[in-house]
């Protein structure tokens, strides 16, 4: 079976899916519209405010009078009846994100709750939406399956789901919501994606631009880096967004005291991740300050300076490969790298990552899941890896396979592994894509849509979302520093333009700060807590 560090490549890996130009397909004939009876959604979906239906689609809309699958439905009915403007449709990413309990962990602005019924599909693949289940991986080795771990993810679900597999698309979850639509009553849909949401909910106004009303892309994918580019385009925002994070916590040394500058922070982090895993991390080092320089060598601060820093990422490289030579061991096995970079992305979330590093609050225990938690987990990377292959439209870089090699079977680099993976085109090798994914664009949207991104996002990073803004046409709203996602954060003049877009269809609105940390900052929140995109506490 491929090793645990081989097959983590994806771990945080965003999310996005990337368009090539094609023709617009006819709608497919289906069914009458399903009928919907709400009930209590299943406990794994944390959406217990929420009512949950489930509807049957056709599995493969080429064939709308075939076979069928279940794809649930959730719903917060809007609080104000008398006031209410329509159905707000969400997503909150992934491949693979569970959109049941969206609204609830993430709740949008007050007057759009009022007004509005929030409303989620589930993605087909995912439990809730009919979850594609796969046979137990089968290479023997690493190393058989550089050459066809695409092959072997397709076939074994091919084994266990038929043609299920080939049917997990966006296009085809774009029309999932097209069938929800209909057993809503509705005429039109408002829309709400996040990250790979934005592909989503694009792809679903490009298809059906006259059930479309407003569409807000949050934190949006670029439509031409098709899949296998972009965990590569990711990894220079990762690293920049932990130096951020060191930076912070430096800034606030008089609770955590773990150092007045970045670089002494790191070097506890490091030492901490060391202690963990036996080897030192590959990440380099913020840049040293003039409080880092020794005292006897102020004299000659510019020249240490200068050479500390031009040599710090070669220098944290070198360390880890000797160690990881000598002892065998590897980085990734450290549970503060792991939560290093799963809540890079949310500024919410460093708090965590602080009060760890300071010793103020116990690592947690690694938990077994529960059988539901675990077919939930199970049914996500199935679906993840099923999208990626089967839409991909990035031509491999073999000359990358070294570099992926290294860094996900022996250093275990989490920041650099996942983009290598798949743009190198091992994540792939041996299935290539089975459908050509629909170009995303405005086919004369009657609300212009409105899109948000972060400057320094890195799962979306700017420059990507800035061709999505071109493709729909799209009033951008820019957001200073770099939370991934901004659904559900403490931003009032975000949240007011927000509600301004949904309830008139255009705010004037063009940049705002980022959201401040509502979280903590000497404690950890509350288990049920939790802030943008994502848990609050994030799982090691």
């Amino acid at each position: 079976m491929l090793s645990h560090r081989f097959r983590a490549r994806a771990v945080g890996a965003v999310l996005a899916v990337g368009t090539a130009a094609g023709v617009i397909a006819a709608t497919p004939q289906v069914a009458a519209a399903p009928q919907l009876n709400w009930g209590p959604c299943a406990k794994i979906h944390d959406a217990d405010k929420a009512q949950c239906a489930t509807i049957k689609v056709p599995r493969d809309y080429a064939n709308p009078h075939g076979p069928t699958i279940d794809v649930t439905i959730s719903r917060l009915p809007a609080r104000d009846p008398s006031r209410k403007r329509g159905v707000l449709v969400g997503n909150p990413g992934g491949p693979g994100g569970d959109a049941i309990g969206l609204f609830q962990w993430a709740p949008p602005p007050a007057a759009v709750r009022d007004e509005f019924d929030l409303v989620a599909v589930q993605p087909r693949g995912l439990v809730g939406g009919t979850p594609l289940e796969c046979a137990p991986f089968t290479a023997a080795d690493d190393f058989e399956a550089l050459a066809n771990y695409g092959a072997i993810n397709r076939n074994r679900c091919e084994k266990a789901s038929g043609g299920y597999v080939r049917t997990i698309t966006t296009e085809n979850t774009a029309r999932d919501i097209e069938m929800a639509r209909r057993a809503l009553g509705v005429g039109k849909l408002s829309l709400w994606g996040v990250s790979y949401g934005t592909t989503l909910m694009s792809t679903y106004a490009t298809l059906y631009p006259q059930h479309t009303d407003r569409l807000i892309l949050d934190s949006a994918v670029n439509p031409d880096g098709i899949w296998n580019d972009m965990g590569l385009v990711q990894t220079p925002g990762y690293k920049a967004r932990v130096n951020a994070m060191m930076v912070w916590i430096a800034q606030h040394d008089n609770i955590y005291h773990l150092g007045k500058t970045p670089l002494s922070v790191y070097r506890k982090w490091s030492a901490r991740v060391t202690r963990e895993a036996g080897v030192p991390p590959s990440l380099a080092a913020p840049p040293a300050q003039v409080g880092d320089v020794p005292p006897g060598l102020r004299a000659w601060s510019d020249l240490y300076l200068a050479g500390t820093n031009l040599t710090a990422a070669s220098r944290a490289a070198y360390e880890n490969f000797v160690a990881t030579m000598l002892t065998g061991k590897n980085q990734a096995t450290s549970s503060m790298l792991s939560a290093t970079r799963i809540v890079a992305p949310n500024r919410d979330l460093w708090p965590i990552v602080a009060l760890r590093l300071a010793g103020k609050v116990p690592t947690p225990k690694k938990r077994q899941l529960s059988a539901p938690e675990k077919a939930a987990t199970t049914a996500s990377n199935n679906m993840f890896d099923a999208i990626l292959c089967n839409e991909n439209q990035f031509p491999a870089r073999p000359e990358l396979i070294p570099a992926a090699v290294y860094t996900n079977l022996i250093s275990g680099d989490i920041f650099e592994a996942p983009g290598l993976f798949r743009a190198s085109g091992i994540g792939c090798a041996g299935a290539p894509a089975i459908v050509r994914p629909v170009r995303t664009y405005n086919r004369g949207l009657p609300v212009q849509p409105l899109l948000i991104n972060s400057l320094g996002d890195p799962q979306t990073p700017y420059a990507g979302a800035l061709r999505l803004r071109d493709a729909m046409r799209a009033h951008l709203i820019t957001v200073g520093g770099g939370d991934h996602g901004q659904i559900g954060r403490d931003n009032p003049k975000l949240n007011a333009a927000i509600a301004q877009y949904l309830t008139t269809g255009h705010t004037g609105v063009t940049y705002t700060d980022q959201a401040r940390i509502t979280n903590p900052l000497d404690r950890l929140p509350a288990p049920s807590g939790s802030t943008g995109i994502g848990p609050a506490l994030p799982v090691d």
